[in-house]
């Protein structure tokens, strides 16, 4: 990205300079436009499931900069003798969680390909002044998290049949929930930053938010929350391709003072499907948020930079 050229735009507020999770621009003094898109392939077995996740996962970003989504186009990719009966049930599926958001699916645009993608472009609304960035986190602040993590795992382990039903449940309950609520809890304080956890996994998003912000993450890792079975896949090997190119990317930003069992270290960096909101603010606002939101919780805190930005405790 550092080679692409940029444009200079007043209207611009938020653009892909801090790898941010959408960009914002501006129409008029009370008004801006958040902007975002993911595809991905299918994750679970049933198309109306995998329709509905994705519409999750691309909602997700707008309500990670504290906006509300309005419509949205959807991508698809299908084969061209695939089964349409398929295809029906992950529009459908798709349409039913952007009906759950309140966002208008407008249109789309579709082509042949042997391997199915879907996923959606978002525009969402937000004050110009309001908006919640990556970049904002400061030193003094506590760092919340809205989900537990494992779900990159537990879909692997489903590929390789080794997940258990209830599992595979209790991950695709955490991927069909809409990060909205939280958006709407978070909005109540002053929350300083704020970025989802998708596909870079836990570390790799905590890193863009230091590095954008130019402070350090301490993350206590026994705060953390898992999915039911997470670890133990894990542990059985059970480690997506995505994982190990986001401990490859990220790994370098990262200072450890203790060390951690191999399955606890992979699900640091486990690429996560519409996973939950990162919030960086006063600790008196977050333990507020706590009890306001009872999915929140927190997870460690702001340090000045100057160090990596990473630092697991």
């Amino acid at each position: 990205m550092a080679s692409i050229p940029r444009v200079a735009n007043d209207h611009v507020l938020v653009g892909f300079d801090t790898a941010d999770d959408a960009g914002v621009y501006q129409l008029t003094p009370e008004l801006a436009l958040v902007q975002t898109v993911d595809f991905f392939t299918p994750i679970v077995d049933d198309p109306f499931t995998f329709g509905a996740i994705a519409a999750a996962n691309a909602l997700s970003d707008v309500y990670a900069m504290g906006g509300q989504p309005i419509s949205a186009l959807s991508i698809l990719a299908y084969p061209a003798k695939g089964d349409l009966d398929d295809l029906e049930q992950i529009l459908k599926g798709g349409a039913d969680k952007m009906r759950e958001a309140y966002c208008a699916v407008v249109g789309g645009h579709s082509i042949a390909d042997d391997e199915i993608k879907f996923g959606y472009a978002v525009t969402g609304t937000v004050h110009p002044r309001r908006f919640k960035a990556n970049a904002g986190a400061r030193a003094g602040d506590a760092l919340v998290f809205t989900k537990q993590l494992g779900t990159g795992v537990i879909a692997t382990a489903l590929k390789r049949g080794i997940a258990s039903d209830a599992h595979v449940d209790a991950a695709i309950a955490s991927m069909l929930a809409l990060n909205r609520r939280a958006c709407e809890a978070m909005l109540a304080f002053d929350v300083h930053g704020c970025t989802d956890v998708t596909g870079f996994g836990l570390i790799g998003h905590a890193r863009e938010m230091a590095v954008a912000s130019g402070v350090t993450l301490a993350i206590e890792v026994d705060r953390l929350r898992f999915l039911p079975g997470a670890l133990e896949y894990a542990r059985q090997g059970a480690i997506p391709g995505g994982l190990k190119n986001n401990r490859e990317y990220a790994s370098s930003a990262v200072a450890n003072e203790r060390d951690l069992p191999p399955e606890l270290t992979d699900l640091l960096y486990d690429p996560q499907t519409s996973g939950g909101l990162l919030i960086s603010l006063p600790e008196a606002d977050a333990a507020a948020l706590e009890r306001a939101y009872p999915d929140a919780y927190r997870i460690g805190r702001v340090l000045p930079g100057g160090g990596k930005p990473i630092l697991l405790l």
